[in-house]
């Protein structure tokens, strides 16, 4: 059986041991984040998680990549189109902006712009601005000069628009502002406040300031510039990131959230163009209710008839746990440990630490973490009392726990997995390419090994290992490399590769296809 997604034409992966099943399909894309119309007349997209540009044909869905993951732009999050058919690319991780001309040669336009987000292009003019705390507005030269700084004080700048009456419109996220600047110069100024969580400024063919929130509720605010009246609509997509108008003034919406593209109208209803999915997904846990839980990077999502559903929108969500108590615990690549109540839904902060990765708990409560940035093991008690239960490692990645509460740790740098001993480690099993996600059940322990795409099983009493399933669609897709672009300090990163594995009630196995954006359950 075959499957077309992200990942290209993926079988199911091969099992002699347990039947294999998708919860959910293969994403189409890795996220979806800036978006524009070509000149081709398909809508470009932009996926910051992989690195990678893809062309929607918007009558037919067809997704076609036009920037592999594996070219000079890391981490794309806007683009904008030149009058001459250039696109160009805001590569928000390393602080560069790219032209790829109409023949597909890439030039850099500037290295030293912090978190470049928002982009506009006004004939042969260039604009960028900055995605921070205290960030500015830039016009940029493409051939060649020093930027010019039209605007500062930005409180997270993102996507932004020439409007109708020749100035700049741009957000504050933070703040829940939208500004205006001249691109000519001169101050900048306040537009509209409280506006729900903005993050995308577009204009429609009439010339009504159309801004897109972020948040959960779908939110989109049309105001007439006019008379400042505002229409407030909620809608059917959460976590929305960009959007874009095409010639007969229909707006075509991407999610950071859950990936895709959809139609969204006046009255916020959604029509799928290309369905959302997984954007990883990273971690996975089933509670004893067999509810599964994805950490997927911006969102907590729960998986169930063939769909993931946005449990709560959450920034770099990396690794889950679930307990008895029906809490859930989550950690994310920016530092934050959090325990989360699915029947409040309220977070409770634990912890900060380290590029925190997988997570378990112990019978007696205590969270444990791999603390992936600082080598080393810690646990969390109830009073969030941190201890370190072993340092020392590599990059320790995973944590679970057998029956007599002996830990276990995949470290992925050096190939092993560890168990925790009187404060030190002592290996379990090495030889490994790339363990990630580990899980136990009764004497066997399950290792996700993500550089040979398979599921292995170690008998924890004589060593005997055996490969319980091949060609997971793990990591990156077959024949691509792509180098990790490394945080810039200022708080944007590209989550670290990491496929989980979960075991249920009943004893399934459920693995993160984290190249594919699915879920796998494997019986016996």
């Amino acid at each position: 059986m075959r499957a077309e997604g992200r990942y290209g034409d993926t079988r199911t992966p091969r099992s002699g041991t347990r039947s294999v099943e998708r919860l959910t399909p293969p994403s189409p894309l890795w996220g979806s984040n800036g978006v524009a119309f070509g000149p081709d007349g398909r809508l470009h997209v932009a996926q910051f998680v992989a690195g990678r540009i893809s062309a929607v044909d918007l009558a037919s869905g067809e997704v076609e990549t036009v920037v592999e993951m594996d070219g000079p732009v890391q981490s794309p999050d806007d683009l904008a189109f030149g009058a001459d058919g250039s696109m160009y690319i805001t590569d928000l991780v390393p602080g560069r902006v790219w032209r790829r001309s109409p023949d597909g040669e890439f030039t850099l336009v500037a290295d030293d712009v912090v978190q470049p987000n928002g982009i506009a292009c006004a004939g042969d003019r260039l604009f960028v601005n900055e995605m921070r705390v205290g960030g500015r507005v830039l016009e940029l030269f493409p051939g060649g000069g020093e930027p010019v700084v039209l605007a500062e004080g930005l409180a997270f700048g993102n996507a932004m628009q020439l409007g109708p009456d020749g100035y700049l419109y741009y957000p504050h996220m933070i703040t829940n502002e939208v500004h205006r600047v001249s691109p000519d110069g001169g101050p900048p100024e306040l537009v509209a406040r409280d506006v729900h969580q903005p993050v995308a400024v577009r204009f429609d063919l009439a010339g009504v300031l159309t801004v897109v929130s972020r948040g959960a509720e779908g939110i989109v605010t049309r105001i007439d510039l006019g008379s400042g009246e505002r229409a407030v609509v909620p809608g059917e997509l959460s976590g929305m990131d960009n959007a874009a108008f095409d010639a007969e003034n229909r707006m075509f919406v991407s999610s950071f959230a859950a990936g895709g593209i959809a139609e969204l109208a006046p009255d916020g209803r959604a029509r799928v163009i290309v369905p959302k999915g997984l954007v990883g997904p990273y971690g996975v846990a089933v509670d004893q209710a067999g509810t599964v839980y994805a950490a997927d990077n911006f969102r907590l999502a729960t998986v169930a008839d063939g769909e993931a559903r946005t449990q709560e929108l959450l920034a770099s969500s990396h690794g889950v746990a679930a307990d008895g108590a029906g809490q859930v615990h989550v950690t994310s690549q920016s530092g934050a440990v959090r325990t989360y109540d699915p029947e409040q839904r309220v977070f409770r902060n634990r912890a900060d630490l380290a590029r925190p990765g997988g997570a378990a708990v112990r019978s007696d409560g205590v969270l444990v973490v791999a603390e992936t940035g600082a080598g080393r093991v810690v646990g969390i008690d109830e009073e969030d009392g941190l201890t370190v239960l072993a340092d020392g490692m590599h990059t320790p990645v995973d944590v679970a726990f057998d029956a007599d509460d002996r830990c276990y740790v995949s470290d992925e740098g050096r190939g092993v997995v560890l168990r925790v001993e009187d404060g030190g480690v002592v290996p379990v099993a090495v030889g490994f390419e790339r363990p990630q996600g580990i899980a136990v059940s009764g004497d066997e322990l399950f290792v996700v090994e993500a550089g040979n795409r398979r599921l292995v099983s170690i008998d924890l009493v004589t060593g005997e290992r055996r490969v319980e399933a091949e060609d997971l669609a793990v990591g990156l897709p077959p024949g691509v490399t792509r180098v990790q672009p490394e945080s810039s300090g200022h708080g944007a990163a590209v989550p670290s590769p990491f496929a989980g594995v979960a075991v249920g009630p009943d004893g399934s196995l459920y693995v993160s296809a984290n190249g594919e954006g699915s879920v796998l359950r494997l019986r016996r």
